[in-house]
């Protein structure tokens, strides 16, 4: 009997280390993340028809770095099949997820076609994005502000029904020449129908009422704290409500820099990042004219593509310009 007995104390405690390593190797498996050096992930996100009876084919992808980002030009190792292999999509990759990236537009008998996005990244990995008109890849205003975060799953709401997608305009024109290291001055007008509505400092939307003192709100300082302490109140990723401009790369090699610092628009969840998807971020000011400034400089001659995105939290709207950087 006392043979059993610490017989059986032995296997409890084998078991316990086994599911103690077990849990060990999954959460490191969980947290494993890289800076550099892995592979895109290209992305269907999902299809829409047009009112002239086209369908538009929108795809994103996941850059496995938080650091690093590709430049992987159209040709062998970024195309499109069949017919095009340049249908628009980029060749800078940012980090991360990037949803809803971009369109390719199909005519309305597609069919049952399949059309393919094929990247190859430097570590010789290759992903393939099949887009196809299958009912289930359909997707409406409120899958894009539910897939991006700006509704929990499964969640909608008269206000979020109602919200049409930021406008942008690039003031000037959409070709530009400018030299190496010489600013380049991008202004946008961004008009928006203010839905959804931002959310206050800290995420808490103010809770007064008619009569009631501005003095019964939290602090700021509050506010701040208790974002930081709160549990996630959704199973899909969180964004932040609010409209703002972010100017990015979209294609060319050489480093450029934007004056001042644009909003992310990939997914960085890190508390301190400049992204509606980091836990403190709030939306920045809205000038008063609509109108946005950003000096962009680059490094080195060549081509370039610039896209700009006005995004409300829940909806989009993408802009493009062409720069030739000379010597």
């Amino acid at each position: 009997m006392l043979f059993t007995s610490s017989l059986r104390k032995t296997l409890n405690w084998a078991l316990a280390l086994v599911l103690i390593n077990i849990s060990l190797i999954q959460v490191a498996q969980a947290q494993l993340s890289y800076r550099k050096g892995q592979q895109i992930e290209t992305a269907y996100e999902g299809w829409r028809e047009n009112a002239d009876g086209t369908i538009t084919m929108t795809f994103g992808y996941f850059n496995e770095n938080w650091e690093e980002e590709p430049n992987i030009p159209v040709g062998d190792s970024n195309f499109f099949s069949p017919g095009e292999a340049d249908r628009g999509q980029p060749t800078h990759f940012l980090p991360r997820r990037n949803r809803f990236t971009f369109d390719v537009i199909v005519p309305g008998d597609f069919g049952d076609q399949e059309l393919v996005w094929t990247v190859t990244s430097s570590n010789g990995e290759t992903r393939k994005a099949y887009g196809t008109l299958l009912v289930d890849y359909i997707i409406d205003n409120i899958i894009i502000a539910s897939e991006t975060g700006s509704l929990g799953a499964g969640t909608s709401s008269p206000e979020s029904r109602a919200n049409i997608p930021p406008v942008a305009k690039v003031i000037g024109d959409s070709r530009r020449t400018v030299k190496v290291g010489e600013p380049l001055l991008v202004r946008t007008e961004v008009t928006d129908d203010g839905i959804p509505k931002p959310r206050s400092f800290g995420g808490f939307e103010s809770t007064t009422t008619d009569g009631e003192s501005a003095e019964d709100e939290p602090s700021a300082e509050e506010k701040f704290r208790n974002r930081l302490e709160r549990r996630p109140t959704q199973v899909t990723v969180g964004k932040t409500n609010g409209l703002y401009l972010s100017w990015n790369v979209y294609r060319g090699e050489g480093s450029v820099a934007f004056d001042p610092p644009q909003p992310k628009a990939w997914e960085d969840t890190r508390a301190t990042a400049n992204s509606a998807w980091g836990a403190i971020w709030t939306p920045p000011p809205i000038p008063e004219d609509g109108m946005y400034e950003v000096e962009v400089t680059f490094d080195e001659p060549g081509q370039y593509v610039l896209w700009g995105r006005a995004d409300d939290g829940g909806l989009y709207h993408d802009q493009f310009i062409e720069v030739t950087v000379q010597p």
